[in-house]
C-alpha cells in the first residue's frame, strides 16, 4: 500500500545546512526575527496534519470524485475534504505567508514551501483549493484595488473564500489572445461578464462561503490579441458594502470534466451569465495582472510534482525492502526466507535510486527558489533584489517543466517498483502516475516552458541571466574543488556549465537564421539547463555530507546518492547536445499531409 510520512530530517538538512535560510532571512527586515525553531515547528507540524489528516483522503477521493448537482449547480467533494479543510483553516495554515496587514502570518516564503511540499504528497486534489486560493491572494495583493484587498483579502487569508483562476477558454488555452468572454461596463461602475471558461480547478465546491473567481475577458472597445484583456474579481456570491454576503452571482459550474487524475478536485466547465464583477488593475492590462498568479501557480506545479514523488519514493522504497522475488546473482542475500528482498536486484536499484536523485535535487532546488523570492520580495538591497528576480524569472520554467517531467518519470518507476501491483488501484502507485501526467500540461505545458527559457529567459537578454546563474556556478567550483572528494562533483558541474554555455551559442546562431531552429532545440535545452541546475545543488549537498559522511548513514546516502546523478543520470546531457545539433530540419522536411 501506498504510505506517507514527512520527509523532515531531509528538509532540515535542505534548509539548515545546505542553504543556510536562518541567516539569509534575518538579513531581510520584515524576517529578522525568525528562527530556525520556528521554521522547525512549522515544518514538523504541518507534516503531521499531512500525513495524520489529508493522506488517509487521497484514494479516498480519486474514488468518489466531485459530484455536480446540475439543478442548483453546485459541488459535493469527496468524503472527508470539506472536513479536513475545516482544520486546515482552524490551524491558521492558509495565513502562513501572507500579509500580516491583511491577517497574515508573515512568514517567508522559503519557510511554507515544505509545507506545499508535504500538502501535495498527502493529496494533491485537495491540495489544488488551497492552492489556487493563494495564487487569487497574490494576484489581488498586488494589482487589487484598496477596497478589493480589504475586502477580499482577510477572508482568502483567513480561508473562509478561496480563490480560483478562469483563463482557458473551449477554442483557446496558450493563445490567450483569441479569447471571447465579454465584459460590458455598467454604470455603478461594474461590470457584467459573459463567456464561457473550461478547466477551472476548483470552479465551485462546498468547501468555503464563498469562491472569488479570477476572470479574463474583453471590454467593448478593447484591441484584438492579448493586448486587449482585461482581468475582472468576480465571486460567487455578490459581496455587500458591509463585506456581508449578497444574491448568488450568474456564475455557475456547467459540469465536472471527466479527467485522467487529480478526481477529487473540481474541474469546472464554468458559465458566466452577465456575472457582476469588477476591474483588476488596468483596463486592457489584465494579462500583466494574471501572470502573477499564473507564475506562482508554475512554481506551485513543481511542488505538485515535487510532492509526489516523495509519496511514490517513499512507497515504492519500502515495498521493495519486504516484497521478495527470485534471488540475488551474486548469490542469496536473505537465507532465512524463500527468496530475496527485491531491492537487492540492480535494476530495482536503478529505479529507487533515479527516484531519489530527482526527488531531492528537486526538494533542494525548490527550496532556494522559494529563498530567492523572499530575497526578491524583502531585502533592502536593490542590487539584490534585482538578482534574485533574475533567478526567479530564469528558473521559473525550469521549476515547472524539469520537475514535473522527473515527477512523471518518477511515478512509473515507483508503478514499475510495485510489478503488477503498481497497476492496481489498491496498492495506491496508479493514481500517482494519472496524478503526475496533468502537471507536464497545465499552467502552461512543457514545451511553452521551454521556449520561455530558451526564447524569452536567455536569448532574450543575450544570456545576461544565465550567464549570473553560471557566475554562481563558477564561484562554487572555485571554492571548493580542492576540497577532499569534491573533484569528481566540480569536475563534472564545470563541464555541464560549458555544455550548456557552448550550446547556448549555437542555438543563438542559428536562431538567428532559421527561428524554427529555436523551436526544434528548446525542450531539449531545457533538459540541458535542468540537468545543470541539478548538478549544482547536488554538488552543494554532496559538499555539505561529504565530512560527515563516515560512521552516519544519512550523510553517507546523500553523497551516494549524489554519486548516482553525477553518473547515471546527467550524462543525459551527451544525448541532448547531439540532439539539438541535429537542427529543425528532420523534423520540418515533410509537408503536413504526410502525417
Amino acid at each position: 500500500m501506498a504510505q506517507y510520512q514527512a520527509p523532515v530530517r531531509d528538509m532540515q538538512f535542505v534548509l539548515h545546512e545546505v542553504l543556510g535560510v536562518e541567516p539569509v532571512l534575518k538579513k531581510l527586515p520584515a524576517h529578522a526575527e525568525i528562527s530556525r525553531d520556528l521554521i522547525d515547528q512549522v515544518v514538523e507540524e504541518g507534516g503531521k496534519f499531512c500525513a495524520e489528516v489529508l493522506f488517509p483522503l487521497n484514494q479516498v477521493g480519486d474514488r468518489e470524485g466531485c459530484k455536480l448537482d446540475t439543478k442548483t449547480h453546485e459541488v459535493k467533494t469527496p468524503t472527508g475534504f470539506k472536513e479536513a479543510y475545516k482544520q486546515f483553516v482552524a490551524a491558521g495554515w492558509p495565513a502562513l505567508s501572507c500579509d500580516p496587514k491583511y491577517g497574515g502570518q508573515g512568514l517567508p516564503h522559503v519557510v511554507q514551501t515544505p509545507f506545499q511540499e508535504m500538502m501535495n504528497a498527502a493529496n494533491q486534489a485537495w491540495a489544488m483549493y488551497p492552492g489556487l486560493t493563494h495564487g487569487a491572494y497574490q494576484a489581488l495583493l498586488a494589482h487589487g484595488t484598496e477596497e478589493q484587498k480589504n475586502t477580499v483579502l482577510p477572508k482568502l487569508i483567513e480561508g473562509s473564500w478561496t480563490g480560483t483562476m478562469c483563463l482557458t477558454e473551449p477554442h483557446c488555452g496558450t493563445d490567450l489572445g483569441l479569447l471571447r468572454s465579454k465584459a460590458e461596463p455598467q454604470a455603478d461602475g461594474t461590470y457584467k461578464i459573459t463567456g464561457g471558461k473550461i478547466f477551472i480547478s476548483s470552479g465551485e465546491h462546498d468547501m468555503a462561503e464563498n469562491i472569488v473567481h479570477l476572470v479574463l475577458a474583453r471590454l467593448p472597445d478593447a484591441p484584438a490579441g492579448t493586448k486587449g484583456i482585461s482581468l475582472f474579481l468576480v465571486p460567487k456570491f455578490l459581496i455587500n458594502k458591509d463585506g456581508s454576503l449578497g444574491a448568488r452571482n450568474p456564475i455557475t459550474c456547467g459540469a465536472i470534466e471527466h479527467k485522467m487524475g487529480i478526481h477529487g478536485n473540481s474541474t469546472c466547465q464554468m458559465n458566466l451569465d452577465g456575472a457582476v464583477g469588477t476591474l483588476v488593475g488596468q483596463p486592457n492590462k489584465g494579462l500583466n495582472a494574471m501572470f502573477v498568479m499564473m507564475n506562482g501557480a508554475r512554481l506551485g506545479v513543481g511542488m505538485q510534482s515535487l510532492g509526489l514523488m516523495a509519496v511514490a519514493y517513499q512507497s515504492s522504497a519500502a515495498y521493495a525492502k519486504d516484497r521478495i522475488q527470485m534471488r540475488s546473482l551474486s548469490g542469496p542475500k536473505a537465507l532465512d526466507k524463500p527468496a530475496d528482498p527485491i531491492i537487492v536486484h540492480p535494476d530495482v536499484r536503478r529505479m529507487l535510486l533515479t527516484q531519489r536523485a530527482y526527488l531531492e535535487g528537486s526538494r533542494a532546488f525548490a527550496y532556494w527558489i522559494a529563498l530567492q523570492a523572499d530575497i526578491a520580495h524583502y531585502s533592502d538591497d536593490e542590487d539584490e533584489r534585482r538578482d534574485a528576480e533574475d533567478m526567479l524569472a530564469l528558473l521559473t520554467p525550469i521549476i515547472k517543466a524539469f520537475i514535473t517531467d522527473a515527477g512523471f518519470e518518477c511515478t512509473n518507476l515507483a508503478m514499475q517498483v510495485f510489478g503488477g501491483h503498481g497497476y492496481i488501484s489498491e496498492w495506491g502507485m496508479e493514481q500517482f502516475v494519472r496524478d503526475a501526467r496533468i502537471n507536464m500540461i497545465y499552467e502552461g505545458t512543457n514545451t511553452i516552458q521551454s521556449l520561455d527559457l530558451l526564447g524569452r529567459k536567455v536569448l532574450g537578454d543575450g544570456g545576461a541571466k544565465l550567464k549570473k546563474f553560471g557566475q554562481e556556478i563558477e564561484a562554487f567550483v572555485g571554492e571548493h574543488y580542492n576540497e577532499p572528494g569534491m573533484k569528481e562533483f566540480t569536475d563534472a558541474l564545470e563541464d555541464v556549465g560549458g555544455k550548456v554555455t557552448d550550446i547556448s551559442m549555437w542555438v543563438g546562431m542559428q536562431g538567428m537564421k532559421n527561428p524554427d531552429e529555436v523551436g526544434a532545440a528548446a525542450v531539449d535545452y531545457l533538459r540541458m539547463v535542468g540537468h545543470m541546475v541539478y548538478a549544482y545543488f547536488w554538488a552543494r549537498m554532496a559538499q555539505v555530507a561529504l565530512p560527515k559522511a563516515e560512521g552516519d548513514v544519512f550523510y553517507r546516502t546523500k553523497v551516494e546518492t549524489a554519486r548516482f546523478y553525477f553518473t547515471r543520470l546527467l550524462p543525459e546531457i551527451e544525448m541532448l547536445q547531439k540532439r539539438i545539433k541535429s537542427g529543425s530540419k528532420v523534423l520540418l522536411s515533410l509537408e503536413a499531409e504526410a502525417f
